[in-house]
């Protein structure tokens, strides 16, 4: 008989800063696309990009013991071409690579071919939904094994990874900020989508199983129930949500440009990276198995 491992707050910080680390370099790419002018801010999501994703692997292989005593038995991951981990290798290597490339010719004030851009775009979506396949494979857990979970947190890692450069072109690039308004509406989105994911994937895994019951009752009633509703929902999606429809369609345009509002935009975008990370914590920590008999 065999065992399903029960992950802690590592791996959730593994799988926060994979998905911030992919969502980052597509906000870089969309800056590249719509705003040439932003190159501070396009740098910064080339430099948090690598960063944050090589943090989180080195945070993986500290909670996996055996493969930090022992890094060869590394290998032994890409052994298995129909393993969902062997495609995360696979998806997280060509990310990193291409990633540091991309910093390496801006660094040499040299231009990134758009080829390369779009092939870390692809990569960094691929990384992004494999931090929700990667806890699916575990399938006595109801809340982990579920389709929505994929698609939840690779929505997740864009708006995190977008939240990222947007707090940093707040604070360090007002300028490049304010004309970013295409970059502003667009992230505007994913939180929306996110409260509709969260809310569905409760939905659905409070249907399927009794684990699942439980699992999402200790999260809107139970013991995580304040993580949950203040960390997650209110500082992470619900403020943030407010704050930038105040901004964007209610403020009045020459409130928008000065230091108050981008201190509030930055506020509101770090909200977005707590519940970006509280996301994760949650759904590791809270998922229950079904018993086995």
């Amino acid at each position: 008989m065999s065992f399903e491992p029960v992950w802690g707050s590592p791996i959730a910080w593994y799988l926060f800063l994979a998905g911030l680390g992919g969502g980052a370099f597509i906000a870089s790419a969309f800056l590249r696309f719509k705003h040439p002018e932003a190159e501070g801010m396009r740098f910064a999501g080339h430099i948090i990009a690598p960063a944050v994703v090589i943090v989180g692997l080195f945070l993986l292989m500290f909670d996996a013991e055996a493969g930090l005593h022992n890094p060869l038995r590394f290998a032994l991951l890409l052994h298995n071409p129909f393993s969902v981990m062997t495609w995360g290798v696979v998806f997280l290597a060509a990310f990193v690579l291409i990633a540091l490339v991309a910093l390496l010719l801006d660094c040499l004030k040299k231009r990134v071919p758009a080829w390369l851009e779009i092939a870390g775009v692809v990569f960094a979506v691929c990384v992004g939904a494999y931090t929700g396949a990667l806890l699916g494979v575990c399938r006595t857990f109801p809340l982990w094994n579920n389709v929505l979970l994929p698609v939840l947190f690779l929505v997740s890692a864009v708006s995190t990874g977008m939240s990222s450069v947007l707090l940093v072109g707040a604070l360090k690039f007002p300028e490049e900020f304010d004309e970013a308004g295409m970059l502003k509406k667009f992230h505007y989105v994913f939180p929306i989508v996110e409260i509709v994911l969260v809310a569905s994937l409760c939905f659905i895994t409070s249907y399927n199983s009794v684990a699942g019951a439980q699992s999402v009752a200790s999260l809107v009633c139970g013991s995580w129930a304040p993580v949950f509703w203040l960390g997650f929902v209110v500082v992470g999606l619900a403020a943030p949500s407010a704050v930038e429809t105040w901004l964007l369609f209610i403020a009045k345009p020459a409130f928008e440009e000065t230091p108050p509002a981008h201190y509030i935009g930055a506020a509101a975008d770090a909200g977005v990276l707590i519940g970006g990370f509280l996301l994760r914590f949650l759904i590791v920590m809270a998922a229950v198995p079904v018993p086995l008999t």
